[in-house]
Parts: structure tokens; C-alpha cells; sequence
């Protein structure tokens, strides 16, 4: 039986997801990671490698076994796909993951979503081209119960693509949920190339996985020396860490019921507990931004894209 998606929560609630590690960590780095979660408030962890192929530090098996722990943990977990199909093997990874019957599966590109629908249960990743309600139905009709924004899509357009009260529906009558990205450096591109190997003048294909130096990505700045992206291997990220913890009251205007979180290797687990204390317990955001650049969280911040601004802006109003 597939694994059906928690699409609800108490109504007071906003749902904590933790997205893919999209760095490249080693293996005992990850299940470190992934065990001080069991334990946390997080309800749905998202699992798997998104960015590169050539990522191994943990295989599909692996990824279903962390998985099964998670669920006994009373974890929700869904399992990502890459965001990139390029080879006769990651076909063959996609075709695995939609075999499997315990997870939901997150299609991170429009390529997997044939192969994924109807077979198991259907997240639509934040890459996906999703910008008006037509085409949130359209994808509803595939079967997905819930969807990812894009990034870049403000809050109040957001509501109108997904309006709480008139939310789109999958065929048999659910309910798709809308979750926002709400901290964590923002995805902007992928590509063919790995931009890291380029950087340190090698081969893709030999690259010696030089991403491993780089927990939270290699950061590229202006000639003004002001931090402007990130180089993740394929993938390019914004330097500015997004950081949406002042505005819950815009969130759930904007009918987002659940909030992703992704990982960076430094303060995450109070990073969490933070959005959980401010979204559900209703504490003051006052001091929690300060501690966690003390504890050696990468910045800057911002929050333009989300209130309709340049997406590198910040403001604390």
C-alpha cells in the first residue's frame, strides 16, 4: 500500500517539513543529521539527493531504511527525486523510487512526473513551474496532494493560486496543501555542468568530490566583495539565506499550511525549534535571528521574494 500523504493539521498549526540536504555531506554527517531530528518538531523530513548524481553517500536502500526509522519516530517522510534526469541510470533510480510503496515521492522536475503519477502518492517540488491556479489543477489532476511554491512567487500571489477558501482539489475531493519555503539559501538554477568542479579546474566526471569541502556550498561575491551566490555542484543558490520567521500572519493569509525548512550545517536544529516556538507557540521572534548568526549560520538574510520585492532585500518590519 502507498504511504498516504498527511495533508492536514490542527488548525492553529503550520506544519514543519525539513527539505533534501542539498549539500553534499558525508554519510555520517547525514545520519547524525537526520537522527537529532527523530526527537524534534519537525513533522515531514524529506529524504534523498536532489542535486547530483554522482552524490553516493547514501543509496536508495539507505534512504529507505533512514526512512523507516523516521516513520517509527512518527515522522512523515517522502522521498525527493533528482532534479535533473540525464542518464539511463537516473531513470532507473526514478523508476526504483516509484516502485517503492512506503513513501511519497517529490517530483523536483516536470520529466518525472509521468513516471511517478498514480503510483505512489505526489509532492510537487518548488522547481516545478507552478505560477496560477490552471496550473496547480492540471497537476492535481496527475494525482499530487500537495505543492512546493517557487521561490520566487510572493505570498499574496501564492493566495491566488491555492486560495484557502476555494483551495484546488485532487480528483477524488482532497484538499492540496500548500507549503512555503520559509528559510534556507534559495535554489535558482541547475545545470548540466557542475559549477564546483569548473571552480577547482577539473572534469565533471572526475571530480573527486572537491563539494565535500563545502557544507553550506562555495560562496561566489561581487567584485565589491558583497555575497552574491553559491556554487552547489550543479546547482547555483542564492547567498542571501531566506528567513521567513517574522511572517506567519502573511503565511497563513496566503493558505500555506506547511513550512520547509532547508538544512545548513551549522544551527539548524535551533533554527527549527525557533519556527516551531514562533509559528505554533506563538513566542516573540525578538533575539532568535541574532543567535543563530552567533552560531555560525551563513547569511545574509532576506525575505524580498516573499513580500513582492527584490529577492535579495531584508526586512526586520
Amino acid at each position: 500500500m502507498n504511504a498516504p500523504l498527511n495533508t492536514s493539521s490542527t488548525p492553529s498549526r503550520l506544519a514543519l517539513t525539513v527539505g533534501p540536504v542539498l549539500y553534499h555531506w558525508s554519510r555520517d554527517t547525514l545520519m547524525h543529521f537526520y537522527a537529532s531530528l527523530a526527537d524534534g518538531p519537525a513533522d515531514t523530513i524529506v529524504l534523498g539527493e536532489a542535486v547530483c548524481a554522482r552524490r553516493r553517500e547514501l543509496r536508495l536502500d539507505d534512504w529507505l531504511a533512514l526512512g523507516r526509522d523516521l516513520t517509527d519516530a512518527g515522522k512523515e517522510v517522502v522521498l525527493v527525486a533528482q532534479t535533473l534526469i540525464e542518464t539511463e541510470a537516473d531513470l532507473r533510480l526514478l523508476e526504483r523510487q516509484a516502485e517503492q510503496q512506503s513513501f511519497a515521492v517529490e517530483a523536483g522536475d516536470a520529466s518525472a512526473l509521468q513516471l511517478l503519477a498514480g503510483r505512489v502518492p505526489l509532492v510537487l517540488g518548488p522547481h516545478l513551474n507552478i505560477y496560477s491556479r490552471e496550473a496547480l489543477v492540471e497537476h492535481a489532476d496527475l494525482g499530487a496532494q500537495r505543492w512546493v511554491a517557487p521561490v520566487e512567487l510572493a505570498l499574496d500571489k501564492v493566495a491566488l493560486v491555492n486560495p484557502s477558501q476555494d483551495p484546488v482539489r485532487t480528483p477524488t475531493g482532497e484538499v492540496i496543501a500548500t507549503e512555503a519555503w520559509v528559510f534556507g539559501r534559495l535554489p535558482l538554477a541547475f545545470s548540466a555542468r557542475c559549477f564546483t568542479a569548473r571552480h577547482h579546474h577539473v572534469s565533471k566526471d572526475d571530480c573527486g568530490f572537491r563539494c565535500l569541502a563545502d557544507p553550506d556550498g562555495l560562496l561566489v561575491s561581487s567584485t565589491e566583495g558583497q555575497p552574491f551566490l553559491v556554487l552547489n555542484g550543479t546547482q547555483t543558490q542564492s547567498a542571501a539565506v531566506q528567513n521567513l520567521l517574522g511572517d506567519g500572519p502573511a503565511l497563513r493569509a496566503a493558505g500555506v499550511t506547511r513550512l520547509r525548512l532547508s538544512p545548513c550545517a551549522q544551527g539548524f536544529t535551533e533554527v527549527l525549534n525557533d519556527f516551531d516556538a514562533v509559528m505554533n507557540l506563538g513566542k516573540a521572534v525578538d533575539g532568535r535571528v541574532a543567535a543563530w548568526v552567533d552560531s555560525g549560520m551563513p547569511g545574509p538574510f532576506s525575505n524580498g521574494y516573499a513580500r513582492g520585492l527584490p529577492g535579495m532585500t531584508w526586512s526586520d518590519a
